[in-house]
């Protein structure tokens, strides 16, 4: 019968003894108290454990603790088997594998506790910044294989260090989940992406499924299990999905809009009946890319920018206050939000030197503003953005707008009807919604409709590790996604061209905006 944790991976059973008048195997014994307690019409035991179970169960009185895990919906597996009275730590790891970062966070499966955290950089920015860099780099001899250990080890390296830290040992690691976009997963995986970027832009897998942590070369529990989130396509990968996991869109009966900017601006629309996802390149420029200084998110990075409107002082705030040394995606908003409010830039995005004064100056032809002295700053150059950096931001704003018109458009919804408006990612986390609304990048809806996830693809990884129930909601999910494609869509290209103003050609769709000429 069961006895506890019945709302987790972990399951406390306790089982009748076989007797004369019970003769059921061992085996079949377990296996029928544990698919009642994960619901399933099936449960897989390796080999190493049946070998095992006969004295274990006899020796622990026919009671023990399952740890448990599904690779399908009526499939379950048992992972691993101690006494019921066992003091050994039972944890998940979720794994955040981002291009730029990778995020990994370690779960008591018992209690739900997090009971760590890790952040470091993806070591695969040694061979390329992107995906496109290191995709191209497999066509190397060797490239493919080098890329895989470096994403691994990088994994095994810091897994240690947070075991430590946590005073558990990677072994006391069970279950695993990653979720990352397509190409991260098929590199982690030792998938060739190769036909990815080629038409018909088609990955090597779809629905990785579960794998045994040793088949990927993960150092943790010998029998530990890593689920590895389904991609939709190769432009909508399984950190999409777990974002839609974790913000419960799946299960909403208003229609709200998730959009995560990273290596592309990914949108998805929709609730529990239907969904539309699309992407589009609006990310880079966005995501660090824009200026000679961008960078993402870290200490010493730009994320906040307010201008006087009569002195035209700039206030600039760096994340951990420290002297600056760069500028994120959600600074570069507020900077170009507060240049338009101050009448420093026009509704083109083009510099106004007459109001940018003395920040302002020509190089080779080219405008530039200074925003940090060289005598201020970390690097003890002047940090500044060109009249390049604002063009590019004004096509990416554009891009993004479009987007989200596009998507809604393509359902008949107006984007006012948006009720909520998740935005996730580190981008999310910093962006203020009023400068992203002031420069046309997002609707102007009323600032309480918009939320910020934080890291959402870390989130619904780790809600698959402490809610059974969300396992299946994976595939349940990816399978209700309809693909935009933007490429060959017309009607983006018209509406993209009309977005390049700020806020936009038809200012009507901005009535909270402040023009300079208010002032």
């Amino acid at each position: 019968m069961m006895q506890t944790h019945d709302h987790r991976w972990v399951k406390t059973v306790t089982l009748s003894p076989p007797s004369l008048g019970d003769n059921t195997a061992d085996a079949d014994r377990l296996e029928a108290a544990l698919k009642k307690a994960l619901g399933t019409r099936t449960v897989r035991m390796d080999l190493n454990l049946l070998k095992q179970l006969p004295e274990r169960l006899r020796q622990w009185n026919y009671r023990a603790t399952a740890v448990m895990f599904k690779d399908c919906r009526d499939t379950g597996i048992l992972v691993h088997l101690a006494a019921s009275d066992a003091i050994d730590a039972l944890c998940g790891l979720a794994v955040d594998l981002g291009t730029t970062r990778v995020v990994l966070r370690i779960i008591d499966l018992c209690t739900g506790e997090h009971r760590g955290e890790s952040v470091f950089d993806n070591p695969q920015l040694s061979v390329g910044p992107d995906v496109l860099a290191r995709i191209h780099h497999v066509e190397k001899t060797g490239g493919l294989s080098q890329l895989n250990c470096l994403i691994i080890d990088g994994i095994n390296h810091e897994l240690q260090d947070l075991c430590n830290r946590c005073g558990i040992s990677p072994e006391n690691i069970h279950l695993l989940s990653v979720a990352g976009n397509t190409a991260m997963t098929h590199l982690m995986m030792g998938l060739n992406p190769h036909w990815m970027i080629r038409e018909p832009y088609i990955p090597a897998v779809n629905r990785p499924g579960v794998f045994m942590a040793v088949e990927l070369g993960i150092h943790v529990h010998p029998t530990a299990r890593v689920l590895v989130f389904p991609n939709v396509g190769s432009y909508f990968g399984g950190d999409l999905i777990a974002g839609i996991l974790y913000c419960d869109m799946d299960q909403r009966e208003e229609t709200a809009i998730l959009v995560d900017v990273g290596t592309n601006a990914e949108v998805v629309l929709g609730n529990r009946n239907w969904m539309m996802a699309c992407a589009g390149a609006a990310g880079p420029a966005l995501e660090g890319g824009v200026t000679r200084m961008g960078t993402t998110a870290g200490p010493g990075v730009i994320d906040r920018i307010t201008i006087d409107p009569v002195s035209l002082a700039l206030d600039i705030h760096t994340i951990n206050d420290q002297p600056p040394r760069g500028i994120c995606g959600s600074g570069v908003i507020d900077l170009a939000a507060a240049l338009f409010r101050s009448g420093m830039i026009d509704i083109r995005g083009k510099l106004l030197p007459e109001r940018c004064g003395d920040r302002f100056q020509l190089k080779d032809g080219l405008g530039h503003l200074t925003l940090v002295p060289a005598n201020l700053s970390a690097s003890g150059e002047d940090l500044g953005v060109t009249q390049a950096d604002l063009d590019s931001l004004v096509r990416s704003k554009a891009a993004m707008y479009t987007i989200l018109e596009t998507i809604t458009g393509s359902v008949g919804m107006k984007q006012q009807d948006l009720e909520t408006f998740f935005v996730a990612g580190t981008f999310g986390a910093f962006i203020d919604p009023a400068s992203a609304v002031t420069i046309g990048m997002i609707p102007d809806l009323p600032l309480e409709r918009f939320r910020s996830l934080g890291n959402s693809s870390l989130g619904g990884a780790t809600r698959v590790l402490e809610h059974p129930g969300c396992f299946d909601r994976i595939n349940q999910i990816r399978d209700g996604i309809t693909y935009l494609e933007l490429n060959v869509n017309q009607d983006f290209m018209n509406r993209f061209s009309a977005a390049k103003f700020l806020p936009h050609t038809d200012i009507s769709r901005f009535p909270s905006v402040r023009w300079p000429t208010d002032r």
